[in-house]
């Protein structure tokens, strides 16, 4: 029998220790490169660009604007009751209308400074903005995560990829996967067909738009089967994008399809 100790050579506990400090100075100098860049550069709101103590995140002004959509709500469709009814319930327009996927939930209803920082990590190049707002959607969607087994980002079509040169959802979808634990798998779903923009669109507009626009890839289908996709995507506004991108997952396997995003139309014009 091989002796591991006689051909190991002995710790040397000085060393250990010389290790043990270096990684300390490590951290302290860490810590006052932050603070010097603080000095520098103090955070500000994510908004409205008022100094704050926190950055990637909204001043106390900023925060109370942002209309946060909170229980009592539909437990199907995720839109605000202005009753607490003291139970569980679908609204009328789920009743009368069941969307393809199971459950939806955000963060905020879509205007005013929820609308403005969409439309900056969308159109503005501020891919910082999805780790705030990812944060606040891993908190807002806890219980929807709580049940999944897989994120999946609402993909863009290859053109529109390279137009914009970034996917908000995916860049969302993977600040959640890391602050949830839950895994991200983007390749699930593909945008196989190049659509319209939705923007001004009905909603009969936007669901014909749609038809055939998403597809599970034939070598993903295994690896989709039987698990519990949380579909993540920036606004949900008719549903018709979640319905879509929820029926082409149920038909390549999937067993439910959750949504979360970070803002959704409540009430449409």
């Amino acid at each position: 029998m091989i002796q591991f100790d006689a051909i190991m050579p002995p710790m040397n506990p000085a060393a250990s220790e010389h290790d043990g400090h270096l990684a300390s100075l490590a951290r302290q100098m860490r810590g006052a490169a932050r603070f010097l860049l603080a000095l520098v550069y103090p955070p500000t709101c994510i908004a409205c660009q008022a100094a704050i103590g926190e950055p990637h995140t909204l001043c106390a002004s900023c925060w109370s604007n942002l209309r946060l959509i909170e229980r009592p709500f539909c437990e199907r469709l995720g839109t605000p009751f202005s009753v607490d009814f003291g139970m569980a319930l679908q609204s009328p327009a789920a009743l009368a209308d069941p969307p393809v996927f199971a459950r939806a939930r955000a963060v905020a209803e879509y205007d005013g400074i929820a609308s403005a920082l969409v439309h900056r990590l969308k159109y503005g190049d501020r891919l910082e903005l999805a780790r705030a707002l990812g944060g606040m959607m891993t908190r807002a969607g806890a219980e929807l995560l709580a049940d999944a087994d897989v994120i999946v980002p609402v993909p863009l079509h290859r053109f529109r990829l390279w137009q914009r040169r970034f996917n908000q959802a995916m860049a969302l979808a993977g600040c959640i996967a890391a602050k949830s634990g839950v895994a991200c798998n983007p390749f699930l779903l593909a945008r196989v067909r190049r659509t319209r923009q939705q923007v001004g669109l009905t909603k009969a507009q936007r669901q014909q738009n749609l038809q055939g626009a998403f597809r599970v890839p034939v070598d993903c289908r295994a690896r989709l089967a039987g698990k519990r996709v949380l579909l993540v995507d920036d606004v949900l506004t008719t549903g018709a994008t979640a319905n879509a991108a929820a029926r082409a997952l149920l038909r390549g396997g999937a067993a439910t399809v959750d949504i979360l995003a970070f803002a959704r139309v409540v009430t449409e014009s």
